[in-house]
This record gives structure tokens, C-alpha cells and sequence, in this order.
């Protein structure tokens, strides 16, 4: 009986220590995904953060049914973490010895075929991914007598890296729109001009630096207002859909920076898809349709949207996956400019009341340190991340002051943009 008794005075006293136990508040998804963009973006997270980023892993591979790694197993590493820590690494940053272990095991792993180990979101490259030739060419340097895959050269077509005149003037016309607005869209000296990014990780990465730049620079209009939409991991398909995930993200982040939907009138869009493959034919009807939708949705989510600059990939010859590697993301500027050709031809599908008005941004690629003809423009292999595809620090901030060079000297450009 006595040890009966003791038994369950013993349970009793587990039970009440178990009901003791405080709470643990449930995940917040959005908070973690926000906390998972600052990461891909390159921001160091705090400790506390990064614990949060686990717990909702963890979480989300229990809802959907998968269990956790098993210990010490090559597929228990943390590839984003990984990513993060690599970038850190080349941007000079003094890693702990525990990160910088956690570093060389992903390291290992990745280069002993790990399940899942990219380097940054792809995997390897698959059979229907064309390599690309042994020499490409800037579309700025083709010539209108230049040819690749049956395409002439220039970024407007026929040679010509400038903006032929009729579509000039019409692009003048809408500029002259662009003044500041107040959240109604109406026009208010004291309002802004609001300019945002729309696309992927690499844009976020290129244009949230920008964003510190340009806020910093004594070139640019205290009315406009940068705003950083473009998101990790959502490329032109994910942009279709027009009540898709991005643009729930790309108004939440307008309204943390005080910017209405209506106040928006000028976007940066990057084109790009995940994983292209085929032919530029294939892959680049893709982009070309994917990016068409796009500008549709954003005329309908910023009804005073009048100008989108459309810019193409940074090199990606040292992409060591599939997620786009050479020669795709050279052929991006090329659905960039069927886009812009289609519009002055007048196809109905870009005219004003359905699109805004298209004009080519900063030309970012370059044939890496071979560089190209119109300017001094190269890219080293210290410009990217790990993967070869996103960029590095410095890599962000060619891309970043290209953007601002453009926006303060282009004679179209600086005339919204610059003070």
C-alpha cells in the first residue's frame, strides 16, 4: 500500500509539473516568411529569430507529414542557413566556430551530392537544360546584322540600343504624368511618387540596395518613395496569379512603408523564371507570357502605374544548379524586348489601359570578366553567392548603383526621378 501511495503521489507530481509548463505561443507563418526574405536577402538574423525560423520549419514538415531528419544525416542541414552563412563569410564577416563547422559540413554535403543541396534552391542540372555556347554576346553589343538563335542584336531590335522616336514621344507623354500623389491618387505637392520592385530573390537582394543607396544619394527626389516588393523565391509565375501570394506581401510591405497602391506610378521588373529549359523559343514564350500577366495585374493593383523598366538577369555563367544558369539567363533580355517591340507595334495586349508603359531599365549582363563594349560593366566570381546565381555583396552593389546611374542620367528617367 505504501508504495502504492508513493507511486501516485509521484505521478501526481510529474501531472502538475506538466500543466505548469507555460504555453508556447503557436507560429506566426507570415513572421516566419518575412524572416526567411530577410534572410535570403543576406541579413543576419538575431539568435532569437533564427530560433523562431527553425521552430516554424519544424513545424511546417510536421503538417505536411515529413519527419525530422535523423541526426547527424547529411539531410538535417539547414541549406538556407548554409546560404546565409556563406554570404556572410564572403562579405568579410568573422564566423563562430560553430558557424563556421555548420559551414564546411553543408559544404561536404553539397559537394558529396547531398539530397537538396544546390547551394541556393536548385538542383542539379537536368538533361533538358541546353548549355550555352562557348562565347555570348551582349545584346547591347549585337549588331543588326548579328544573329543568336534567329534574333538580331540591339536592346530595341534592328542594332539600336535607343529608343526610336515615335515610342520616345509617347514615353514622354506619360512621364509627364509622374508627379507626386497624395493616397487617394490625387495629385498633392505634399504626397510622393511611389516606386517599387516586382520579382525574385536576386531583385530583392539587387533592389533593397539600392534602396539605401539611392535614399542616401543627394541625386534623388525627396518625393520619391522606394519600396523593395520583389520577393525570395517568387519569380514571373509567381506573380500570375492575380490574387496569388505576392502581391498580398507587396501590399503589406507598401503600407509599412506609408505608400498607397495609388501613389505607385513607376516599377523595376526583373524577368525571370525558376528553372527554365528547352529552347529560347520554349523558355522564352514562357517568361514573355508569365511577365504579360504580371503587367496586367500590376495596372490593376496600382491604377496609376504608368511606366514599368523591364531589366534581364545578371550573368549566370557560374551557376553551379538548374536554377538558371547560361545561356538562360542571358536569354531573358530577349522576352524582355519582344515585350517592348509588342507594344510599339500596338498590340492591343500592351496598350495603355491594360499595361503600363515599357521601357528597358539598366542592361545587367555582361559575358562575366569579359565584360562588354558599352561600358566598363564585368562580373568576377567574387560578385556572386555560393551558387554562382544570386549575387554577393559586391554583386549587389554594382546592380544597385547601375540602377541609380540610370534613374539620374537617363533623360527620360531623371525627369520623375532625380531632384
Amino acid at each position: 500500500m505504501k508504495r502504492i501511495l508513493l507511486l501516485a503521489g509521484f505521478l501526481f507530481l510529474n501531472l502538475t509539473s506538466l500543466h505548469s509548463q507555460p504555453a508556447i505561443d503557436p507560429v506566426d507563418m507570415s513572421k516566419a516568411r518575412r524572416l526567411m526574405e530577410r534572410r535570403q536577402r543576406g541579413e543576419a538574423l538575431s539568435a532569437e529569430e533564427t530560433a523562431y525560423l527553425e521552430r516554424a520549419r519544424a513545424e511546417r514538415r510536421t503538417q505536411q507529414g515529413n519527419p525530422a531528419p535523423a541526426t547527424g544525416a547529411a539531410t538535417e542541414i539547414d541549406w538556407d542557413k548554409a546560404r546565409a552563412l556563406r554570404q556572410r563569410s564572403q562579405r568579410g564577416d568573422k564566423l563562430s566556430p560553430e558557424e563556421d563547422a555548420y559551414l564546411k559540413r553543408a559544404l561536404a554535403a553539397r559537394n558529396a551530392g547531398a539530397r537538396g543541396a544546390p547551394g541556393v534552391g536548385g538542383a542539379a542540372r537536368p538533361a533538358n537544360q541546353r548549355k550555352a555556347p562557348e562565347r555570348l554576346t551582349p545584346l547591347t553589343d549585337m549588331s543588326a546584322n548579328d544573329r543568336y538563335e534567329g534574333e538580331d542584336g540591339g536592346l530595341y531590335g534592328g542594332g539600336h540600343n535607343t529608343l526610336p522616336e515615335a515610342h520616345r514621344i509617347t514615353a514622354e507623354t506619360e512621364l509627364a504624368k509622374i508627379r507626386p500623389l497624395n493616397a487617394d491618387g490625387e495629385p498633392d505637392e505634399s504626397g510622393v511618387i511611389g516606386f517599387v520592385s516586382i520579382s525574385m530573390s536576386n531583385a530583392t537582394q539587387e533592389f533593397s540596395r539600392f534602396k539605401q543607396v539611392a535614399d542616401q544619394s543627394p541625386l534623388k527626389s525627396s518625393k520619391v518613395a522606394i519600396v523593395d516588393c520583389a520577393q525570395g523565391g517568387q519569380a514571373m509565375a509567381e506573380w500570375v496569379p492575380a490574387d496569388g501570394r505576392p502581391w498580398e506581401e507587396a501590399r503589406r510591405r507598401l503600407a509599412a512603408a506609408k505608400v498607397s497602391p495609388r501613389q505607385v506610378q513607376v516599377a523595376w521588373i526583373k524577368l525571370a523564371n525558376k528553372a527554365p529549359a528547352g529552347s529560347l523559343e520554349d523558355h522564352g514564350r514562357k517568361l514573355e507570357r508569365d511577365t504579360l500577366a504580371v503587367l496586367h495585374n500590376a495596372k490593376a493593383q496600382f491604377p496609376n502605374l504608368r511606366i514599368v523598366y523591364l531589366g534581364s538577369r545578371i550573368y549566370g555563367g557560374n551557376a553551379t544548379g538548374a536554377l538558371n544558369p547560361e545561356p538562360y539567363a542571358y536569354e531573358s533580355a530577349f522576352a524582355a524586348r519582344w515585350l517592348i517591340q509588342r507594344q510599339m507595334k500596338g498590340d492591343p495586349e500592351l496598350a495603355l489601359v491594360k499595361s503600363p508603359f515599357l521601357l528597358w531599365g539598366p542592361y545587367l549582363w555582361a559575358d562575366g570578366p569579359q565584360g562588354r563594349k558599352i561600358d566598363p560593366l564585368v562580373w568576377e566570381r567574387a560578385d556572386f553567392a555560393g551558387d554562382g546565381v544570386h549575387p554577393s555583396n559586391s554583386g549587389r552593389q554594382k546592380v544597385a548603383e547601375l540602377l541609380l546611374r540610370f534613374l539620374t542620367s537617363d533623360p527620360l528617367a531623371k525627369t520623375w526621378f532625380a531632384k
